[in-house]
């Protein structure tokens, strides 16, 4: 039987890469691969664009309050795989659907996103994503001190802040986006210390 897969982790962990990559292994075997992306994320508006160049043209956006079945009900008969980039977006309800295409259509479905926004509280989908997946797969990447990078920390005008939206895309507004090991995070975003 087929499986929901999360693969996670914080920004720059190479979830886009992966997913392209994947994306690639599958259309170089003839297999037919719906690559859906939520409109939430507006950065490359009807593409997938990885941090290191590559791309590639998104087949399906998933608004906030679309039925998935709806979108995509019309290819389940041909397709092989669906990648979900920018998972993190998707509604409670739409994780739900996914789920159960993968045990109704026998198709995996493989997610890529991020588990908490920059205040380390999770996403709707991220949540769901994590409650139901059949396999999970933290992707790791590296904070500025060298240890493991699981945090999202938010920039403003390149000053770390807490405060804010918990959507803002990296490049608008002054926004950028830093991965930190849980050390930093404290230190630089919720400015604790030893007492």
């Amino acid at each position: 039987m087929a499986k929901l897969h999360f693969r996670y982790g914080a920004m720059n962990a190479g979830k886009t890469t992966l997913m392209l990559q994947t994306v690639y292994n599958y259309e170089e075997r003839n297999q037919k691969v719906l690559l859906l992306k939520p409109t939430t994320d507006t950065k490359g508006n009807e593409k997938v664009i990885s941090r290191i160049g590559l791309s590639r043209n998104v087949d399906t956006s998933i608004s906030p309050n679309d039925n998935i079945f709806d979108k995509i009900g019309n290819c389940l008969n041909i397709i092989n795989c669906i990648l979900v980039d920018e998972a993190q977006f998707l509604s409670k309800t739409q994780v739900d659907e996914l789920y159960y295409i993968t045990k109704l259509y026998n198709i995996p479905v493989i997610a890529f996103g991020l588990r908490t926004d920059f205040r380390s509280n999770g996403f709707e989908g991220s949540i769901r994503l994590l409650e139901l997946a059949d396999a999970l797969e933290e992707m790791p990447t590296i904070c500025r001190c060298g240890k493991k990078a699981r945090f999202n920390a938010r920039k403003v005008n390149g000053e770390f802040t807490s405060d804010g939206a918990s959507v803002v895309i990296d490049g608008t507004q002054n926004v950028e986006y830093e991965s930190l090991c849980g050390s930093c995070y404290i230190d630089k975003v919720l400015n604790l210390k030893k007492k």
